[in-house]
């Protein structure tokens, strides 16, 4: 607030707290990639090797497979936003890179080097990107109205608060 008032950038609200979800979601991206691993520590040089061992719909499966793609769809999301890539092919670099990073900071700290994360990485970055883009889309054939900053700052602060009282056990779904 302090930066807004003494500068003549203007506030936008949703932008501020799609900003703070990204921010969140980078520190526990942050935090899962660099807490001790309990399993396998080693280097996964052979793509597909780790993805077969698990079998379709098992609890490994899951987590290991389907985890890896779930945790990084926010990221091609936001790699898209921020960055307006308009390719495909570059939200699947960015997110590449990324995951390469991860994985060698991961082997240096004592877990494990893995391929397969990497492509699973990927994968989840590039249906992020898709689901940017389609979203975009949508949003672009809406009426002026639903553009306007002052509505979607409403929206967000509503679905905020819905988030909120969530979190604080006031609704249930």
């Amino acid at each position: 607030l302090f930066y807004f008032k003494n500068s003549s950038k203007k506030m936008v609200l949703h932008e501020e707290l799609i900003f703070l979800v990204f921010i969140t979601y980078i520190l526990l991206l942050f935090e899962l990639v660099t807490s001790k691993d309990v399993g396998f520590n080693g280097i996964n040089l052979v793509p597909f090797k780790e993805i077969f061992r698990y079998e379709i719909g098992s609890t490994n499966f899951y987590k290991q497979v389907i985890g890896n793609i779930v945790l990084f769809i926010p990221f091609g999301f936001f790699a898209t936003y921020y960055t307006n890539v308009k390719k495909i092919s570059s939200s699947a670099l960015i997110t590449f890179f990324v995951s390469l990073t991860i994985e060698i900071v991961q082997k240096y700290i004592g877990r494990s080097f893995d391929i397969d994360d990497i492509i699973l990485n990927v994968i989840g970055g590039v249906l992020g990107f898709m689901i940017y883009i389609a979203l975009k889309a949508v949003g672009d054939r809406l009426p002026s109205f639903f553009r306007k900053d002052g509505f979607l700052s409403f929206l967000s602060l509503l679905i905020l608060v819905f988030v909120v009282l969530y979190l604080l056990g006031y609704i249930v779904i």
